[in-house]
Formats: C-alpha cells, sequence, structure tokens
C-alpha cells in the first residue's frame, strides 16, 4: 500500500489489546448495522486482530478480507489475507463489501493515491455500503511524545488535516465522528514501543534519536503512562 511500511504497529501495544478491539468494534457496529451475511474489507489490516474478532462476533459467513503489504506470521486465522496493495486487490477482485475499513494508513499515500483509492472502495461497495477512514485526531492528540517525535507528530497532523479536507471536498455528504480509548500503559512498554519504531512518524529517526527521546520520555513520565487515543472517523 506504501513503500514505508510499520511491523510494530498492532504488534503488543494497546492497539492489539482485546480491551481496544472490543472497544473499536463497539464503535463500529454503533454506527453501521452489520449481519453474519455481512462482507468486510479491512486495508491495512496488520494482523487482523480486529477483522477476526468481527468474525466471531457476528459470526460471518463469509471470512472478512484483509490486506497488507506486510505478511505477518502472527496473523489473525479467522480472515481471507492478501498481500497486496489496495490498488493491485480492487483490480483482480470483483467482490464487493459492505464494509470497507481503512484505520490508520490513509496518511502513508500520497494525495493522487487517495482518490484513486477512494473511487475504488467507493466502486467496490454494495448498496448501503459504507467506507471508514480513521486518523488520529489533529487537534487535540494527547500521543505521548518526546521533543523530535512531536515535531514530526504536529507536521504529520497538519497533512492528515489536509487529507481529511481532501475527503470533505470529494464527499461532502461524509459523516464525521470520533473514537476514543483510554490508554494506561507500563513505561517500560511504551519505551519498548518507541524503540521498535510503533508509529510512521518514527521511522526516520536515528537510532541515536530514538535513545534521546527514550531518555526524555523516562524522565517526563512516572511507572505508568495514562492518556486518550483519540481518531477522527470520516464515514462514506
Amino acid at each position: 500500500m506504501a513503500s514505508t511500511v510499520i511491523k510494530n504497529w498492532d504488534n503488543k501495544t494497546w492497539l492489539s489489546s482485546n480491551d481496544y478491539i472490543k472497544s473499536f468494534n463497539k464503535f463500529l457496529f454503533k454506527n453501521i448495522k452489520l449481519n453474519p451475511n455481512s462482507e468486510i474489507l479491512d486495508i491495512g489490516c496488520g494482523r487482523g486482530k480486529i477483522l477476526g474478532t468481527i468474525k466471531s462476533s457476528l459470526k460471518l459467513k463469509v471470512k472478512p478480507t484483509g490486506i497488507d503489504v506486510i505478511n505477518h506470521k502472527d496473523k489473525d486465522k479467522r480472515i481471507n489475507f492478501k498481500k497486496s496493495d489496495a490498488t493491485s486487490f480492487f483490480l483482480t477482485s470483483k467482490k464487493k463489501f459492505d464494509l470497507i475499513l481503512i484505520k490508520q494508513t490513509i496518511h502513508l499515500l500520497t494525495f493522487k493515491k487517495i482518490k484513486r483509492l477512494l473511487f475504488l472502495c467507493k466502486k467496490n461497495l454494495k448498496h448501503n455500503g459504507k467506507i471508514f477512514i480513521l486518523t488520529l485526531d489533529g487537534k487535540k492528540n494527547e500521543l505521548p511524545t518526546f521533543r523530535k517525535m512531536k515535531i514530526r507528530l504536529n507536521k504529520s497532523l497538519k497533512r492528515d488535516n489536509k487529507v481529511l479536507k481532501l475527503i470533505t471536498r470529494l464527499y461532502p455528504q461524509r459523516k464525521r465522528k470520533n473514537f476514543i480509548y483510554k490508554v494506561k500503559i507500563n513505561k517500560k512498554k511504551y519505551l519498548t514501543m518507541i524503540e521498535n519504531k510503533y508509529i510512521s512518524i518514527l521511522l526516520p529517526l536515528s537510532k541515536n534519536e530514538i535513545l534521546e527521546g527514550i531518555e526524555e520520555i523516562n524522565y517526563k513520565y512516572k511507572n505508568y503512562i495514562q492518556f486518550r487515543d483519540k481518531l477522527d472517523c470520516f464515514i462514506l
């Protein structure tokens, strides 16, 4: 889906916890009506834990489809996984979906590719199908950061806001919702996540910059870090 990939974004973080997934799926089910016959696609699915839980919760008759450019060995077995970028997938698949989920991945694409992706998603929706696009909240983000991480995060969030404006211009009837999850995480675990570059803004930083950031986080926070993980959600 993009040349820049993240191998650790949903690996042993709050994003992969049962509580987070349960909370996120509750948000989904509140905003879209799904049933055992629903067909679901997750673009940039990571390890597919969200899809797998949806499969079990709704007792889906057809395995939900997850696509990603990384084929994780520990991906969820309850999903139909395809190692592919979104454009290639849509050009070879004739399936139509009730729900297409694009969670925290659209920022990895150029504006041209975003337009193309949304066009293909719309084309491959069933009647009354919905597209859910989720990005980090750009206005009141609470993600724990160090100085250089904060600089890169602010730059990324500004671009995310431009992406959301683009989507609004293309699809003015879109609905906007917010998903908020209260995180309480052991500081040592969060430092390990930073070391593993769990978020795309950390990828360009050098080893020394990461180590400096770890020292800064270690000094700023006590044994446990608490914050709200806030996402903007556009529904098309």
